[in-house]
């Protein structure tokens, strides 16, 4: 038999390899809570411009409160030979109320209906994921507050830097993640415009009400052109895009977390809640969900790359190819989203060990720069010489086999004789981040304000910046952990 929904042209079935690439309910039936509330918005606006009896939309209304239950409540038999969403749910709806459910598909096409259902959906997905950022940002600055003195290396190559708290670390992550929340809501105002009504591609000569649509399904606007309406993409393209440098965002702390909880570095303990063993090594802890949050931007990036070379060379206005939008945007936003649950758990589980971030920090000769800064600010000298003395104090150390701090001021002075016993003031870790009180600054107390300011971002409600509690760099027991 052909297809009942257009079998009026067509007199044979369709092969059954056109069966199998042509469907789309394997993936598109998640779609079905937008496909009802899409279809109950069209029956209303219908009704309201005399197209469609109140006797006809209250039927629908009904009916489609029936089909939504049944899908819900696991008792809806999806068809294949019925291709999507939008199809399985009217020739259900036409089996409960007959003639009545025909009428729903005036003043419409499965192409504004899909583009409608798809809004709605990446909509809905963007309100997730944002309130699942949020929530680890969230998680980063209660972290931050309580690390907000803990010393740790910074670095630049991989290579020891300068000290840095480790409070002020996790707040980079807040700092990357709420441009990923804006970038996700921006995408969200260009994509709350409603295509419903511009049935195939040219609109509709039935004298409907496309604001009245729009208003009840919580969109800003009707699109203004019909064809690009159907055709357009843009909304979760820009929305993989934003996705995609979140992840990137994700990956970047979760190799951090790897390399942290590794023997080597050992700055970091994760519990078994986020780790697995191994199958031959007795004594392995593997930080597997960091591993995994670090590999879903490949899925995720992906997903982005396959969408714009699926909408390269499309012509206006609907093509199928357009069919494989939805596939790839599921795997995604579900990827971004099993991320953010995962990276929000390790943060709120990871214990960190001081004594060996601290450690760790002061290696290197990290308050080489502090020295510089000191011979500028103190002796006056011009920051490129004091650049040039610096380098040959820490060569001197190399050669003695010591610290900056384990030499003695006639050291100093055999380099140059204007340094005195005011320098041992800067050779700490501890004064170093001290000192770096500028805006934006690693700072303890910049740290528990900008921890503050956040908390009052995220909550809507003034949180006043907690006091300094002392060093807390020589804290900690075996762990670390005070």
């Amino acid at each position: 038999m052909s297809n009942k929904m257009w079998g009026g042209r067509f007199a044979e079935a369709p092969d059954a390899v056109m069966e199998e690439i042509n469907a789309s309910i394997g993936f598109d039936q998640r779609l079905f809570r937008q496909d009802i509330a899409g279809s109950k918005a069209h029956a209303t606006m219908l009704a309201a411009t005399g197209i469609l009896t109140q006797t006809d939309r209250d039927a629908i209304l009904a009916g489609l409160d029936e089909v939504l239950a049944e899908i819900e409540d696991g008792r809806f038999e999806f068809s294949r030979t019925l291709e999507d969403i939008h199809m399985n749910v009217e020739s259900r709806l036409r089996e409960k109320i007959g003639d009545a459910a025909g009428r729903l598909h005036t003043a419409r096409s499965r192409n504004d209906q899909v583009a409608t259902d798809f809004r709605l959906y990446v909509r809905d997905a963007i309100d997730m994921l944002v309130a699942q950022i949020r929530a680890l940002q969230s998680g980063l600055v209660t972290r931050a507050e309580e690390e907000a003195e803990t010393i740790l290396p910074g670095f630049t190559h991989l290579q020891n830097a300068q000290p840095v708290t480790f409070g002020h670390h996790l707040l980079a992550y807040v700092e990357m993640l709420g441009r990923d929340a804006g970038r996700l809501l921006d995408s969200r105002a260009r994509l709350n415009e409603s295509p419903l009504g511009s049935a195939a591609l040219a609109g509709t000569p039935y004298p409907i009400d496309r604001d009245l649509t729009a208003a009840a399904l919580g969109f800003d606007r009707p699109t203004a052109n019909s064809l690009d309406a159907v055709s357009d993409r843009d909304f979760i393209l820009e929305t993989l895009a934003a996705a995609a440098i979140c992840a990137m965002h994700l990956s970047r702390f979760a190799e951090e977390m790897v390399i942290w909880s590794s023997a080597q570095f050992g700055f970091i303990k994760l519990s078994d809640k986020f780790t697995t063993g191994s199958s031959i090594m007795p004594q392995k802890r593997n930080p597997d969900a960091a591993e995994l949050v670090r590999a879903k931007i490949g899925r995720i990036l992906g997903a982005l790359n396959s969408l714009l070379v699926v909408m390269k060379g499309l012509p206006l206005a609907y093509s199928k190819d357009m069919q494989e939008d939805k596939e790839v945007a599921f795997d995604a936003i579900d990827a971004l989203s099993l991320s953010l649950a995962a990276m929000t758990g390790m943060v709120a589980d990871m214990q960190p060990d001081r004594k060996r971030m601290r450690a760790s920090a002061a290696a290197g000769f990290s308050t080489a720069t502090d020295v510089a800064d000191w011979l500028v600010r103190e002796l006056d000298i011009p920051f490129r010489d004091a650049h040039h003395i610096t380098g040959q104090i820490v060569a001197l150390a190399e050669q003695k086999h010591c610290g900056l701090e384990d030499l003695a001021i006639e050291d100093f002075k055999r380099i140059d004789q204007r340094i005195d016993d005011r320098i041992r003031k800067v050779l700490t870790v501890e004064a170093s981040v001290a000192a770096r009180a500028s805006f934006g600054g690693t700072a303890p107390a910049n740290v528990l304000r900008e921890a503050a300011r956040w908390k009052s971002a995220l909550t809507g409600e003034p949180h006043q910046p907690r006091p300094l509690k002392g060093q807390r760099g020589q804290g900690g027991g075996e762990g670390g952990t005070e």
